[in-house]
C-alpha cells in the first residue's frame, strides 16, 4: 500500500558552510492514512521544522518528501498552495485568529479561499463551530473567548473543510490543563473518524495519548515506537 507520507534522508541546513546548523539531519520517516502520531522532542531539536516540510511550508535542503504519491520537490507553488490548502488542516499554539473577525469569519476565511459559495461556507462553519463544542459563540472576536476557545475556533478553523490530514504543533502549549484535555479529545475523535492526526510536541503527558511516538533530538529521529494511549 503507498504511504500518505513518505519522507526519505531530509535535510534541513541552515548557514552552509562555517557555522552551518543541521536542523534535520537525514530523517526517513512513513506515515499511513488514518494515523494518529506525536512528533516529540526538546525545543531546538527539530520537530517544527519538520513539520513545516510535511505541511509544505517549507522545503528540505536535499531528500525527498512524496505526499499521497506525489514527490513535492516536483510541484509548483500553485499545486502546493491546494495542496495546502485542500489537504491538511493546520492547528497552531498561538491560534493566529483575525482579532477583527468573528468565530465563524475565522472559521470562513479558508473557504473563502477556495472559492466556496457563502451558503456552504456558513454550512461548514456553523457544523465545525458546533463539532467543538463553541457554536454559541460563533458572533464573538477572539478578545471576548478565553485561551481554549479561541484554540477550539482555530481547531474548527482547520478541519471546516473536511481534510484528510491534521497537523498540530503544540496545540496546548497555551492553555490550561482542561482546556488541554478537551483539545486532545477533539483530536481522537477526529482521528477515530479517519483523519491522519500529527501532533508536534515537547510534552510526554501529550505525546502519551497518540497511537505511534516519534522522538526527534538534534534533527535526527532516535526512536519510533507504536503506543496504547491509555483511556481517558
Amino acid at each position: 500500500m503507498e504511504h500518505l507520507i513518505d519522507a526519505r534522508n531530509l535535510y534541513k541546513i541552515y548557514n552552509p558552510g562555517e557555522n552551518e546548523v543541521h536542523a534535520l539531519d537525514g530523517v526517513s520517516l512513513t506515515i499511513d492514512r488514518g494515523e494518529f502520531v506525536a512528533i516529540i522532542g526538546q525545543s531546538g531539536s527539530g520537530k517544527s521544522t519538520f513539520m513545516n516540510m510535511l505541511g509544505l511550508l517549507d522545503s528540505p535542503t536535499s531528500g525527498e518528501y512524496y505526499l499521497e504519491g506525489r514527490e513535492v520537490s516536483k510541484l509548483t507553488d500553485d499545486e502546493l498552495s491546494e495542496i495546502r490548502n485542500k489537504e491538511i488542516g493546520f492547528i497552531f499554539q498561538g491560534f493566529n485568529l483575525i482579532p477583527s473577525l468573528t468565530a465563524t469569519g475565522n472559521v470562513e476565511l479558508p473557504l473563502i479561499y477556495r472559492g466556496m459559495p457563502a451558503a456552504q461556507r456558513h454550512e461548514l462553519s456553523d457544523a465545525a463551530l458546533e463539532r467543538v463544542g463553541i457554536g454559541h459563540r460563533k458572533n464573538h472576536r477572539p478578545a471576548e473567548m478565553s485561551g481554549g476557545q479561541q484554540q477550539r475556533v482555530a481547531i474548527a478553523r482547520a478541519v471546516a473543510a473536511r481534510p484528510p490530514i491534521i497537523l498540530a504543533d503544540e496545540p496546548t502549549g497555551n492553555l490550561d490543563t482542561h482546556s488541554g484535555e478537551e483539545v486532545m479529545r477533539i483530536l481522537k475523535e477526529l482521528n477515530d473518524e479517519g483523519r491522519t492526526v500529527i501532533l508536534i510536541t515537547h510534552d510526554n503527558s501529550i505525546a502519551a495519548q497518540a497511537k505511534r511516538i516519534i522522538r526527534i533530538q538534534d534533527g535526527k529521529i532516535v526512536s519510533d515506537s507504536a503506543n496504547e494511549p491509555a483511556v481517558q
